[in-house]
């Protein structure tokens, strides 16, 4: 048996894949359950999937290297969560459970468009924002594992409420639920639509947003100077009409952008099945 196996529990939904010879040879998808549920559900993904030699998890939050789900505020109930002793003792053997936005990076880096870089940030804009990095060429989890919660990076100390009890998170204003904040409530989709069809009002929309979203690109380039940035999660199916907004006011946002190298922005090439092959991949060792 050579397959190895990896779920991404998402804000709404939990994907599945079998992973063998560098390609996807079955998936399953779920959607995402209250905490109380989840377990069973994962156990149920993990079966359908087939025969596996390994499987991985990939769960949003502060994700423990002892597989403890300490918060997720994006997965309701989700707190002091032993999900991997449960999972375990449900499905009969070890597991393994990562951040699900390191677990996409490390994918990215492996197989996707990362490939190559030596010092790199995955960033997945969601129903929040996830973040992973790769820094020395060594993929980066922290000295806790928590490492990669860019969304709840402040960018505006007294604004918009969060779910993880803070204002002013990063994710507020560049996710997915972001936009549709900007937008007064309309879908990020119909937004894009309307822009690509050239609706003056829509492209202003998505200029604000690129903004927001260059900001936190910047904070971390500011910071830990990658030579690649790469971009995914839901929002990088809209790459053609985000990205030239985003590039735009990064070049401006950017400390010293005449005199320093730029990180090369980049859009994720394996999709929403990165967390899930990410987390097949590290439940290996690969």
């Amino acid at each position: 048996m050579t397959a190895v196996a990896g779920i991404d529990v998402g804000g709404t939904k939990c994907l599945g894949v079998l992973f063998d010879g560098g390609k996807v040879v079955n998936s399953v998808r779920r959607p995402t359950p209250h905490a109380d549920d989840l377990v069973s559900t994962l156990a149920e993904i993990a079966r359908e999937l087939g025969d596996y030699k390994t499987l991985g998890i990939g769960v949003p939050g502060l994700i423990t290297p002892q597989g403890v789900v300490r918060e997720s505020p994006n997965l309701v109930g989700a707190i002091e969560l032993d999900l991997r002793t449960q999972l375990e003792a449900e499905l009969g053997h070890e597991i393994d459970v990562e951040s699900d936005a390191t677990c996409a990076a490390h994918a990215e880096w492996q197989f996707g468009a990362g490939r190559g870089a030596t010092d790199m940030w995955m960033v997945t804009l969601g129903t929040g924002i996830g973040g992973g990095c790769v820094s020395g060429s060594k993929l980066q989890r922290g000295s806790h594992g928590f490492a990669g919660e860019i969304g709840h990076m402040v960018v505006e100390s007294q604004g918009l409420p969060c779910p993880c009890g803070q204002r002013g998170c990063w994710e507020r204003y560049a996710s997915g639920s972001g936009l549709a904040t900007i937008a007064g409530g309309e879908r990020g989709e119909e937004v894009i639509a309307r822009a690509v069809a050239g609706d003056k009002e829509a492209l202003g929309y998505l200029d604000t947003f690129g903004r927001w979203v260059a900001v936190g690109l910047v904070n971390l380039t500011n910071i830990t100077d990658p030579d690649v940035i790469v971009i995914g999660g839901g929002l990088a199916e809209a790459a053609d009409s985000v990205m030239p907004f985003v590039k735009k006011w990064f070049k401006e946002l950017l400390y010293a952008p005449d005199n320093r190298e730029h990180p090369e922005l980049r859009v994720a090439q394996l999709g929403e099945r990165a967390g899930a092959i990410g987390a097949a991949l590290l439940s290996a060792g690969v």
